[in-house]
């Protein structure tokens, strides 16, 4: 449950990231020209652009805590050979260290070590599960779709309407997201909704703000 809960987590963050990088682009866009060909080539290349840099870092830094992982799991297993008693009872330290007393921690390290004694020790010093590394593939396939799903909202919300509408129509599409987004990321994270829903509307009304006067600015420097 955990583990799938900061995946939902991360894709909901993910998403979040999408709506808004790409609701800036496009509206900074939509300031400097009316031309539908142009916002929607903008879109698409920061929607891309976006979603393969969300999966490269994902890649790159769930790859990082695997190697580490994989280079905790290699030295236990060494010290396990070499040193089995050492190992029992740093074990039974780390079991007693978490409220049970001596002798029931002994009991219990001696067990967990005649029934898998890599993962008993990994589990409790490290957190970490022998059969259950993370994926670098999955992170990075995640990262994008959810990139891509969140930055597909903006880009269709600005390219159907007419001129007239188009901004206005994005704002209040990227809003309405973004108060959802904040909903679910603090509904999972067991946190006060009002403060995530107004940190994150605000942050998005402050992205496409500062990239609409820009692109409105640059649009009139231009054909002038």
């Amino acid at each position: 449950m955990s583990t799938r809960m900061n995946w939902l987590r991360a894709g909901v963050l993910g998403a979040n990231d999408g709506i808004i990088s790409t609701a800036g682009l496009v509206v900074g866009v939509a300031g400097a020209t009316t031309s539908r060909a142009a916002i929607l080539a903008a879109g698409v290349a920061g929607l891309l652009a976006g979603a393969l840099s969300m999966a490269a870092g994902e890649y790159v830094s769930v790859s990082s805590q695997r190697d580490s992982e994989r280079a905790a799991l290699d030295r236990e297993r060494r010290e396990l050979v070499e040193e089995p008693e050492a190992e029992l009872e740093e074990l039974t330290d780390l079991l007693a260290a978490r409220g049970l007393s001596r002798d029931l921690a002994r009991e219990a390290a001696v067990q967990l070590t005649e029934r898998d004694a890599l993962r008993a020790h990994a589990g409790v010093e490290f957190g970490i599960d022998p059969e259950a590394l993370a994926n670098p593939w999955h992170a990075a396939l995640a990262s994008l779709a959810a990139f891509t799903v969140g930055a597909l909202l903006p880009l269709l919300a600005i390219v159907l309407p007419g001129p007239s509408e188009r901004v206005p129509v994005t704002a209040g599409s990227v809003a309405a997201a973004l108060v959802l987004c904040g909903v679910v990321s603090a509904r999972l994270g067991g946190a006060p909704a009002g403060r995530a829903v107004l940190r994150n509307v605000a942050g998005g009304a402050l992205a496409m703000g500062v990239t609409y006067a820009v692109g409105t600015w640059l649009g009139t420097a231009a054909g002038a």
